[in-house]
């Protein structure tokens, strides 16, 4: 069994995560911290898995009794637990925050794996669709944001045929558990009920992750990532268009190259027609589908953020890093209706 423990446990994406692990064949949880919560049960705080574990909160963290952490912190916590903590070089990490998802661009030296900086540090980045040879053999995962997920997930295949030439135009709206689980003014139900708005207009903190990958695919990247996000009317799940700029390009070679390119993914599926949210909520997968209208490429891809957007990708990369396989404990099914 893979022992676990998870660091910022009172969280949505806790929450998620436990809700998983607790049904994986091969995973224990040895331990959950909050040291806000500590003594209490889990299911004081996550309602949802009443009769599915006595689990208690604790504020202790034996790291000498797992093979791996979670960190579920909020962006920014994890490099400063890590500069405050030693971590037992043996136990592996996933980090679900942003802190150490962007590479260095240049080789780092010294101990940077006991107190890394964002700068200079051995995380890889776990897009399973694209890293997963070095997945398997990390130490350290980088788990990706959810918008930039669901973006790339979109836009990889275009930047395998070198078509991200010219800038390109994002829309994507999130649900609610996208801002996590403390109240503020735009989450609570009263305003996010029958209302949208956007924020960070072309500035949202995943566009350098999404601009990461395409270049490691593309092999350059010149363009722009155009991103607005929106604040969606539901709870859960991110539905995303991409528009790209191309000239001379053939709509069946473009089809034919984005079913290849996920022909062997676990959880990212092309899709012939059109796709709607409701048939990703509640699993891991992601679904493409591609519309070519002269001169543009339309790209439709859609994920649920807690899931394949954060946990259920974190658990997947924790699968490959195992040598399990990859789909255990992630084989979830979409609601009917």
């Amino acid at each position: 069994m893979i022992k676990i423990g998870i660091l910022g446990g009172a969280g949505y994406t806790a929450g998620e995560l436990i809700r998983l692990l607790l049904n994986h064949p091969c995973a224990q949880i040895v331990f959950v911290n909050s040291e806000s919560n500590a003594g209490n049960l889990i299911t004081d705080i996550h309602e949802g898995l009443y009769g599915e574990t006595e689990l208690r909160f604790t504020d202790q963290m034996p790291f000498d009794e797992v093979d791996v952490l979670f960190f579920c912190f909020g962006h920014g916590k994890s490099e400063a637990f890590l500069r405050e903590h030693n971590v037992p070089s043996h136990v592996k990490i996933i980090d679900l925050a942003q802190d150490f998802r962007l590479h260095s661009p240049h080789p780092c030296e010294g101990t940077f794996l006991t107190h890394p900086t964002p700068e200079c540090h051995d995380y890889v980045y776990g897009l399973p669709e694209i890293n997963k040879q070095q997945i398997a053999q990390a130490s350290h995962i980088a788990n990706p944001g959810c918008f930039a997920t669901c973006i790339q997930l979109g836009l990889l295949p275009a930047a395998s045929m070198k078509l991200i030439n010219d800038d390109v135009a994002v829309n994507a709206i999130t649900g609610s558990t996208g801002a996590g689980q403390k109240p503020s003014a735009t989450t609570h139900f009263s305003w996010r009920m029958g209302n949208m708005s956007i924020y960070k207009a072309f500035k949202h903190q995943h566009v350098p992750e999404i601009r990461q990958s395409l270049q490691q695919v593309q092999g350059y990247l010149d363009a722009a990532i155009d991103f607005i996000p929106y604040r969606g009317d539901f709870a859960r799940g991110i539905f995303a268009t991409s528009v790209i700029k191309t000239e001379g390009v053939d709509g069946c070679d473009v089809i034919a190259t984005y079913k290849d390119f996920y022909k062997d993914a676990a959880f990212t599926h092309y899709v012939d027609k059109a796709i709607d949210l409701k048939q990703v909520v509640n699993t891991n997968k992601c679904l493409v589908h591609v519309d070519v209208f002269d001169n543009k490429i339309l790209v439709t891809s859609c994920i649920d953020n807690l899931l394949k957007g954060a946990v259920g990708q974190a658990l997947q990369n924790m699968n490959i890093m195992f040598g399990i396989d990859e789909t255990a404990g992630l084989k979830l099914k979409p609601s009917a209706f």
